[in-house]
């Protein structure tokens, strides 16, 4: 492999260093404390009286808020979260080496949020069998849209498509004896 070194290849895609990840190049990268000190900034300008937990690993940044004001952290339908989520992955993984996601949370909602959908999209798939109709849910965002379809996936007797743009794209669930 030397003597390949330093001369133009084509076709494929050589890496120097080894594929696995090691988790601890990780621990001392930064990306943790910046996205803390980032949504700790926005929430002072918000002026809530909150605290920020930090929980990470290889993969993925948790930035959990409590206190006093964290439900106006949440929003309406997580709505605050999901914004303050988007912003600060822009702006902690502005550079493509070593992308981690950041996930911003308070009181688990999140965990909370995804069983009451879960909890939905089975007695909605009850409801599609039982009746042998499509059942058409509410427009959600796309990440409300992946746990339904996921939960749904090994669901027996229904299969999921999402259906419209935008805000308004559904999830559709079809019973079995009746495909589209």
């Amino acid at each position: 492999m030397d003597e390949l070194k330093g001369k133009p290849r084509d076709g494929a895609l050589i890496l120097d260093q080894p594929t696995q990840e090691d988790p601890s190049q990780y621990a001392g990268d930064g990306k943790a404390e910046e996205a803390a000190e980032i949504l700790e900034e926005l929430i002072n300008l918000m002026d809530l009286d909150v605290q920020v937990e930090i929980r990470s690993d290889a993969e993925r940044i948790e930035l959990d808020v409590t206190g006093e004001d964290s439900g106006r952290v949440i929003g309406k339908k997580g709505a605050a979260l999901d914004a303050l989520q988007f912003l600060i992955n822009k702006m902690v993984n502005r550079f493509p080496e070593g992308r981690r996601h950041v996930i911003v949370d308070s009181g688990d909602y999140r965990e909370r949020h995804d069983d009451g959908l879960i909890s939905m999209a089975k007695r909605q798939a009850d409801r599609a069998v039982d009746e042998g109709k499509v059942v058409t849910l509410q427009p959600m965002n796309a990440r409300d849209r992946r746990v339904v379809h996921m939960s749904l996936a090994k669901f027996d007797g229904v299969s999921t498509m999402s259906q419209g743009e935008g805000t308004r794209r559904r999830i559709q669930i079809i019973p079995a004896r009746r495909r589209r």
